[in-house]
């Protein structure tokens, strides 16, 4: 990445990264000019306390964090002149504004696959810079630059604009900008819609909630959040999945009186990834329809509904972090799925967003009916 800072022409006034297994300095090449100020993203600060980046005698260095995170440790930083600053919710987006507030006004961000993916789909980078060397590395587990961007076919694919190609030594240089991304908030469902499904809703009050990324505020709300579930199959045998998406992809084909259609499933259930079994299930469903169980459209919502139950039941946390949406429209926030999602026009109908307010509303009514009986039982035994 020290290529990047030698680069004629280019002034980045901070260098931001997420902290690896080596230790960078994270400085320019050449002694005698400009040296950006460091910046390290850490949501839990699980940092070694010896490390480059601690040493602010040349160029000083930033800590953004999550707050409340170690507190002993961001006391270390500080005793180092380590700058430390503290977000209620750490992501690239929030921690962007403020490095604009202080006047940062360019950014170098050298990352792993999954800050870099929370940085583009957040809309804050601009532009590309990507090294191809004349190496082959390889491996099924290979890490790629860019993590997952909820993308399943090539269509989707984010392109670069006024590219242009620079050999540096044995190298090459692509570099490009990036389309703006179109703003994927869906408009808000309609009043008496949204005040039918969750009556906690007030109309013309409500605030909205969009969630879409999992590494988004409200993430786990997504079916690719990595939160298993335990459903029974048709035996009546419980059997574990290991997100609502592999649940749901597979039982398009789940009672089907095929080979084919029994192998997928358990393909499918055994995906590395949410994403992957969206691609298996979907290419699957349209390449061989004859093996989507016939009232699939009828029981979908159905079956969707069975498997956020399950997750919102058995995850504490989870269930939290539903009830603390009270009063507030929930809205997947999908610019490709016009049925579980907004839409990219707000037209869809965002039955995944529906559901959850169901749910919502199911489970405050279990909770305000369990405080009842506990209140009826204390005078009970008071009397």
């Amino acid at each position: 990445m020290s290529r990047l800072l030698e680069m004629p022409n280019i002034l980045f006034h901070a260098f931001l990264v997420l902290p690896s297994n080596a230790d960078p300095r994270l400085t320019a090449r050449q002694g005698g000019g400009h040296l950006p100020m460091r910046i390290v993203m850490s949501q839990s600060l699980d940092l070694p306390t010896v490390a480059n980046l601690w040493d602010v005698a040349d160029v000083a260095t930033i800590v953004a964090t999550q707050r409340g995170a170690r507190k002993s440790f961001q006391k270390f930083l500080a005793s180092k002149g380590v700058e430390v600053v503290e977000f209620d919710i750490l992501n690239p987006k929030d921690v962007m504004n403020y490095l604009y507030d202080r006047g940062y006004l360019s950014i170098l961000w050298e990352c792993g696959g999954t800050l870099a993916a929370s940085a583009i789909s957040s809309g804050v980078i601009h532009k590309v810079y990507a090294f191809v060397a004349p190496k082959i590395i390889g491996g099924k587990n290979a890490p790629s630059p860019v993590g997952e961007l909820g993308m399943v076919e090539m269509t989707q694919a984010l392109e670069l604009i006024d590219v242009c190609y620079e050999q540096i030594g044995p190298d090459m240089l692509i570099s490009g900008f990036l389309q703006p991304i179109p703003d994927l908030t869906p408009l808000i469902p309609s009043v008496e819609e949204t005040s039918v499904i969750d009556p906690t809703v007030t109309p013309y009050e409500s605030s909205i909630i969009f969630f879409y990324k999992t590494w988004d505020r409200y993430g786990a709300f997504s079916n690719f959040s990595p939160h298993a579930i335990r459903m029974t199959d048709e035996s009546g045998n419980y059997v574990t999945w290991p997100s609502v998406e592999h649940y749901y992809q597979a039982h398009k084909f789940v009672g089907v009186d095929n080979p084919a259609a029994r192998n997928s499933v358990e393909n499918i259930r055994s995906a590395k990834s949410p994403e992957e079994a969206a691609r298996m299930g979907r290419i699957m469903q349209r390449q061989n329809p004859d093996l989507v169980r016939p009232d699939w459209e009828s029981v979908k919502i159905d079956v969707m509904y069975r498997a956020l139950k399950c997750k919102f039941s058995i995850y504490p946390h989870l269930n939290s972090m539903l009830l603390s949406t009270a009063g507030s429209v929930l809205v997947e926030a999908s610019p490709h799925d016009l049925f579980w999602g907004g839409g990219r026009e707000g037209d869809g109908l965002n039955y995944l967003g529906r559901l959850l307010m169901q749910l919502r509303s199911e489970f405050l009514g279990e909770s305000s009916t369990s405080n009842e009986n506990s209140i009826t039982i204390t005078h009970q035994e008071r009397e």
